[in-house]
């Protein structure tokens, strides 16, 4: 072999082997820049109330700014797809919602989270909460049941999205009580609740973490959380279910990553998030909210999504829910 060509191989058998150096180097480094941590949903919701805290917790922990971006739009579906088609590095991490089993069923563009994202860890378990204006006159479960059948036909109820967990509440809510509403479909939580606060619309489902601040402070009244059980942080506050039998809706919130992103770095990013989910003020900011910590492997993520996306398709068949 002539040396010319000797020389080439061996550079070249060296430069096969730096990638698994620089990989496993790269994970051990991770972050050397900002992450962006993308919300599919407006600013001013509950996904923002949830993503702050481990935003921030975690820029301390990295070293490197947390960038928190609202990308909102067809139930989550315009977050999600943006992650998916990123770069797999591990510096777009998508806070995905329960929708994410929902929208496959209705959005043929839909990214497949099965499929085109990775599951890092499951965040925190959500339920929603039925609210109403605070110059409505319904102040019980069971006074909104009577009102509606003395309206039929007029009552209206907000969501986030179609076929967003507040909306699934809200269908399922009508055939359990057995009233009828019509569906106002919002991009998100914050214009929803410009139109609730004046009345514009009779009652809306939304992120517990994300309205429960203006209950507190007299913006909105509460009727009840969607939960099978009442949250810690509202224990005042009863279950749909303690008036309606047999209802129960309880979402959730996780972390995902582009599908091609190495194990490594979904390990080292899974590591850091459960050590900020574990940080005392952490989970006081969530425990606050009623969105306590709930850290998973990102195999349970994965069987809680699969599960979701069984129940909820169906759902979404068998009632003939299509996007706008």
């Amino acid at each position: 072999m002539k040396p010319l060509r000797r020389q080439f191989l061996h550079l070249a058998a060296g430069a096969v082997a730096l990638p698994i150096v620089s990989r496993g180097a790269w994970a051990q480094a991770y972050p050397l820049r900002y992450v962006r941590l993308v919300v599919p949903f407006p600013a001013g919701g509950g996904g923002d109330a949830i993503a702050r805290p481990l935003a921030n917790r975690l820029s301390e922990l990295w070293g490197q700014q947390v960038v928190i971006e609202n990308r909102g739009g067809a139930g989550g579906s315009i977050g999600a797809q943006a992650v998916a088609q990123s770069a797999p590095d591990g510096y777009t991490v998508l806070l995905g919602p329960a929708a994410l089993a929902i929208n496959p069923a209705l959005y043929p563009t839909s990214p497949n989270p099965a499929n085109d994202l990775a599951p890092i860890t499951l965040v925190t378990l959500i339920s929603n909460l039925m609210i109403v204006p605070i110059t409505s006159p319904v102040k019980s479960v069971n006074a909104f049941i009577d009102y509606a059948r003395t309206n039929r036909g007029k009552v209206t109820f907000a969501s986030t999205g179609i076929a967003s967990s507040p909306h699934l509440s809200g269908e399922l809510f009508k055939r359990k009580a057995g009233i009828e509403m019509i569906h106002v479909p919002y991009r998100g939580a914050g214009p929803a609740m410009n139109d609730l606060i004046p009345g514009r619309v009779d009652t809306m489902f939304s992120n517990l973490p994300g309205v429960l601040p203006q209950v507190r402070n007299g913006t909105i009244r509460s009727l009840a959380v969607t939960s099978a059980k009442r949250s810690p942080a509202a224990p005042d506050i009863p279950t749909i279910g303690e008036s309606v039998p047999g209802y129960e809706v309880t979402g959730w919130c996780g972390l995902f990553v582009q599908s091609k992103t190495p194990n490594e770095i979904i390990m080292k990013i899974h590591a850091d998030v459960v050590a900020a989910l574990a940080d005392p003020s952490v989970k006081q900011k969530y425990e606050a909210i009623g969105a306590p910590v709930t850290p998973s492997t990102p195999n349970e993520l994965a069987a809680l999504l699969a599960s979701d996306t069984d129940k909820w398709g169906t759902i979404v068949r068998e009632a003939g829910i299509k996007p706008e």
